[in-house]
Parts: C-alpha cells; structure tokens; sequence
C-alpha cells in the first residue's frame, strides 16, 4: 500500500541531523517512529475502498486515486469534497497534526489552477508548474513549506551583509539551475517531506534579486542539511499518548550551496513577480482553507477532553466550570461558521477555480491565534491540580500499591485507571513539551499576529463601513436645519 512506499522512499540519501549526530534511517528512528505510523495510515485510506472517497478523488482517464487537496475545484462539489478530505485527516490524528502535506499541496494545485494567469507574469512558468503538479499528484509526493528567514537580528535587513548573506540567495547561475546558499525555518514535517516549497515571507525589493525566489527543493538534495529541533516523541504511549503518535517534526534547512535545477525554480530574480506569485488568491484560498479545517478539529478534541475531564472529577454542576466549557463550543462554532462562509461565499475566479472567500478564512486564522492559547487555559483551570497528582505510569496500578491506587485516584464517574490515563492524556496538551510547541505553533503558525489584524484592516473596504455614518450625520444636520 502506498503507506509502506511513503516509509520506504525516505531511504533516499537525505541529510538529517537530531541530537549531534546524522540519521541514518529515518523511517526507523524512534524520534520519527511514531509520527511516521500516523502518516502511513493516513497514506494508506487512499488503498481504502471504504475509505478513499473521502480523502481522494479519481484523476481524470486512469483508475488511481490521488487526495483531493490536488483536486482543482470549480463546483460546490468539489469544494466540498476538499473540505471533507482535509477534515477527514485531521479528525484521525485528532488536529494534533497540521502539516500532512495536504497544506503544501494546495499551493501547488492553486498555482498549477491559476498557472495561465500566472504565465503572463513569467513565460515558462505554466509549463513547470504543471509538470511539478502531475509529478506530485501522481506519485503521492509528501510536501512542506520552509518560508521564515533565520531569527539573527530581526531590527536589520537584507542592506546589512552578515543579515543578507546568511538568508537563503542564489550564488551562482549555471546551466543545469541556480546554486543556493544560506538557510530557512521552520520547516514543519521536514525530516520525512520529499520536497520543500520554499520562498520568503518578506517584502522584498528588486535590488535584493538574488533573495527572490520561488523553489521546489527536493529533501535529498546535497548540500542541504536538516537540522532537528529536540525530539518530543514519546515510546510510551500508555503515558504520552500524543506524543506517542503526533510530534511532527520542526526543523531549520541549512543551504550549503545547493543545486537547484532550473525546472525546479517556479520564479527568480524579479522581487516584483515573486511577491506577486506569493501573493496570489488562488493558492493562497486553497491553503488556508485547509489551515482552519483542521482547526476545528483541534478545537473539537481539546473541547472534549476538557468535557471528560469536567465528568470525570464532578465539576461539570459548577456554574463557573459550565460558563468556561459553554465558552469552548462557542470557539467551535465561530470556526465552523468561518469555514462554511468561506465555502458557501466562495467565487469562481478568473481561473475557473471556485475560490473560498479569503476574508473569512483571513478572520478565523486571525482569532485561531487566541482561540487555542485559551482553550489551554481553560482546561489547566478545570483539572487544576489534579494534573500534577498523576503518577508516573500507568504501569503502578499493576504493582504492589494496585489497591491502593485504585482507591485513591478514583474519579466521580470512572475508574481510577481511567481518570489516570485521561489526565495524562490532557497533560500531553497542557503541560507536555509537544503541549507548549503546539500552543506556541498556534499563536505563530499564521505569522505575526499583530500584523495578521492590522492587515484586515488595511484592507477592509473601510468605506462601506464609514458611509452610513457620515451619511447618517448628514442627514440630521439637513433635519436640523429645516426645523430650525
């Protein structure tokens, strides 16, 4: 099944770096172990009779299956079925996972959908987009993106040296590509992607050419080294049950000179078109759509185990603890309303893509960034102490203590084994390292915050908002004048 192909192809010659030392098998390491098996049994639902018509869809002229986040949408239906294949996923590994390719994916199929009208920007591009399309369509090619500049000192710019030339740059054109030097964060999924969708997240100006680029950069490139953050994977899954099964991998790309092949290099040299290309409503409504899908699902399972918990420890009567579960379905709902207004708002744009209306997916990736921070919150507030009252393990209700154990953790409503095993379950959300990187990968995943609601603001169309108001004031002082 295409699962077990996905583990194997990562035996491909990648560099990655964990712990000081170089990976040698990826697919076997116990930092990936567990995430990887996640990942092959979301591959394999394709194989799925049962199953692949909820998370694919048949390409045009052949009997296979690809998964719908390549299918280019252009009626309801098909709007729909992205929707319900990116749910899909993120309901089997509970939203703990955001970057399961189907992300990256979108940008190709929005820029491969909109690659006409982007082909008038670059003669050449439509041609590449397309092959690069196909080729990951058809070969189930796993995808992440790697945009953010490395953090060195965030108060100079691309006109100070040792900031320009350590930011990802073309150093040499040849006829086989570019060569590429410097590095990039973070790059979600990194040790286990095929290729990385690279460009810059800054504006950039045309006397910064060499740092405008869009890439598809394959994970096995030489040169390109894959330096991992601490691993949060847990072997346990009887006491880190998330853990166990969800650390996706971040990691920063170091560019030690790379080739990348012309045909890989989607646009280069002109910061104008680059910024255009990045800025593109196709792609961009495509991907984001599938950011706040999965966010509901996120939210759904921290709402439950915070309703669990509330059951399980006989709080649930308490005024104060019923405003603040009442309080995480109101977070639900609000997502749930934002997806369904941007897929029923949706608009056939000039590519024949019917496009989610970006402002209402805009407005729940804005308030996602608060949402999530909150719902921690709320759940450290209903279990209290009783996070730190756990035992170490599981295993002690199989010791010399069992009885003991039984009696003294016991829950209002289920067996002390149980409300042992479901607040070491929350703990992996609220107190775990893999809790506080997904609570800081929440607030940041979107970008700066601050910018992200300035931004709705700069381009809200103000004026339909304010001409009431100064018609309204109009219309009294006329009022006022003639009953004077």
């Amino acid at each position: 099944m295409r699962g077990d192909e996905f583990l194997k192809s990562l035996d491909d010659g990648r560099t990655v770096w964990l712990n000081g030392g170089k990976v040698s098998r990826v697919e076997t390491h116990p930092a990936f172990r567990g995430t990887l098996g996640t990942i092959r049994a979301l591959f394999n639902t394709l194989d799925d009779p049962e199953l692949r018509a909820q998370v694919g869809f048949r390409i045009a002229g052949r009997e296979a299956y690809a998964h719908s986040s390549f299918l280019v949408p252009r009626t309801p239906e098909q709007l729909a079925q992205r929707s319900q294949s990116f749910a899909f996923w993120s309901k089997q590994c509970n939203g703990m996972m955001s970057r399961l390719s189907d992300y990256a994916r979108s940008f190709i199929t929005g820029w491969y959908a909109a690659r006409n009208e982007l082909d008038r920007l670059d003669p050449g591009f439509a041609h590449k987009i397309a092959a690069y399309y196909e080729t990951a369509r058809d070969n189930d090619l796993f995808l992440t993106t790697a945009i953010i500049d490395p953090q060195i000192d965030r108060s100079s710019g691309l006109d100070d040296e040792r900031i320009a030339s350590r930011f990802l740059h073309v150093v040499k054109e040849t006829s086989e590509g570019i060569v590429v030097r410097g590095a990039k964060m973070i790059a979600t999924g990194a040790p286990y992607t095929h290729d990385f969708v690279i460009f810059s997240f800054l504006k950039l100006e045309q006397a910064h050419r060499e740092h405008a680029h869009v890439l598809i950069v394959p994970a096995n490139s030489q040169g390109l080294h894959i330096v991992c953050r601490q691993s949060f994977a847990s072997e346990n899954e009887h006491d880190s049950p998330l853990s166990a099964r969800y650390d996706e991998m971040d990691a920063v790309l170091f560019f030690d000179d790379v080739l990348i092949p012309w045909e890989r290099v989607l646009m280069y040299g002109d910061a104008e078109k680059v910024m255009a290309l990045r800025a593109n409503t196709t792609a961009n409504a495509l991907a984001f759509h599938q950011n706040i899908v999965r966010y509901v699902a996120k939210l759904e399972f921290i709402t439950g185990v915070a309703f669990a918990i509330a059951e399980a420890i006989g709080v649930g009567g308490f005024l104060h603890i019923q405003e603040k579960l009442g309080e995480l379905l109101t977070q639900i709902d609000c997502m749930k309303a934002l997806v369904l207004a941007s897929e029923t708002q949706a608009k056939v744009d000039g590519n024949g893509v019917l496009v989610p209306e970006l402002s209402y997916i805009h407005t729940a990736r804005n308030i996602g960034t608060k949402f999530y921070p909150r719902a921690v919150e709320i759940l450290q507030q209903i279990g209290g102490g009783g996070f730190v009252q756990v035992p170490s393990s599981i295993e002690d209700f199989y010791g010399t203590i069992s009885e003991l154990m039984s009696q003294y953790f016991e829950g209002a409503t289920v067996s002390a084994e149980k409300k042992v095993q479901l607040f070491k379950l929350a703990w992996d959300l609220v107190g775990s390292p893999l809790g506080a990187r997904h609570e800081l990968y929440e607030r940041f995943y979107a970008g700066d915050p601050v910018r992200g609601f300035a931004n709705q603001y700069l381009y809200h169309d103000k004026e339909s908002l304010t001409a009431p108001i100064w018609k309204l004031i109009k219309d009294s002082a006329k009022r006022g004048a003639v009953s004077n």
